[in-house]
């Protein structure tokens, strides 16, 4: 199965190809081992014209009498290896640097569309996307955010995108309805992705912190208000070392999403306070950095 990540909240619970390679890549994995060189002999096939059927992977069953879906799900899992690949600095190969072309076209197109302003159908009593929508997920954000020679090339399609991804989402629930299946929008966006309270605090720290990485790599956090407010409260949570440390820590932050799971945590012994601390601090350390901050800690 390639998998591209956790799909508990789908009934899917082994942990994907993409998020495994994903997780290899966060944790520093030398990537000329055999792991990456056997993914990477897969995934390049992904991106070909290799129709194989077993090259939809999990998708290969439930598309078997739905072509609407074949062709979806072909798309949707290129854009994962894209990702992947991006994420592992593969930025310069010529395929990985196509595919993420013709992912940004199709979501550059939905983002120039009225389709962008009103995405969804009422069919019934349920809202489902169009059918000729193609809104970002998190694998094209997180794709171009990994390739700042893309960014430049494509600098109108970054800003149109930061305002879309700005806006806040349609409080309403909806799916993903390809053929006859229908499919939950875990990864899909049609606005800002993140929620917080009043103060700050938000139930999916991990979610957060990636989601803020990434709007930092796309320079567009300043743009992103959610983000800020849940960045400031994490900041707030330091101490005078910048170490993270908020009142009555007794566990490392879940991820109930597990969108994030691939990144967080990467500390696993867990059975100390300091240890509880170490990802998040990490994390907001490698934010710091990415977005140039000057940090002085005596």
């Amino acid at each position: 199965m390639l998998g591209i990540a956790p799909l508990k909240s789908q009934g899917i619970r082994d942990v994907g190809t993409v998020a495994q390679y994903r997780h290899l890549v966060e944790m520093g994995v030398p990537q000329k081992t055999r792991p990456f060189r056997l993914a990477e002999r897969l995934f390049y096939r992904v991106l070909s014209r290799d129709e194989t059927p077993s090259l939809w992977f999990e998708y290969q069953k439930p598309s078997a009498n739905n072509p609407e879906l074949r062709t979806w799900s072909r798309a949707f899992l290129r854009e994962g290896v894209t990702c992947a690949l991006a994420h592992a600095r593969r930025i310069e190969d010529p395929r990985v640097r196509g595919s993420a072309h013709r992912v940004i076209s199709d979501v550059s197109q939905f983002l120039r569309s009225d389709l962008a302003e009103s995405p969804l159908e009422k069919k019934a009593s349920k809202y489902t996307l169009h059918p000729d929508a193609r809104p970002p997920s998190l694998f094209s954000v997180a794709m171009i955010a990994y390739m700042p020679r893309l960014q430049r090339e494509r600098a109108g399609f970054v800003e149109r995108l930061g305002r879309f991804l700005a806006k806040p989402p349609p409080k309403k629930s909806w799916t993903i309805q390809i053929g006859r299946k229908a499919i939950r929008p875990t990864f899909h966006f049609l606005g800002d992705p993140l929620n917080a309270d009043k103060r700050g605090n938000t139930p999916d720290i991990p979610w957060a912190l990636h989601w803020i990485e990434l709007m930092v790599r796309l320079e567009l956090l300043d743009e992103m208000l959610v983000a800020q407010q849940i960045l400031a409260r994490l900041l707030a949570d330091c101490d005078d070392q910048g170490i993270w440390s908020p009142k009555n820590l007794r566990a490392t932050p879940k991820g109930p999403s597990h969108i994030s799971d691939f990144a967080f945590p990467m500390e696993h012994d867990t059975r100390t306070a300091e240890s509880r601390r170490t990802d998040v601090t990490f994390r907001l350390a490698l934010i710091a950095k990415l977005a140039g901050w000057s940090l002085d800690y005596i």
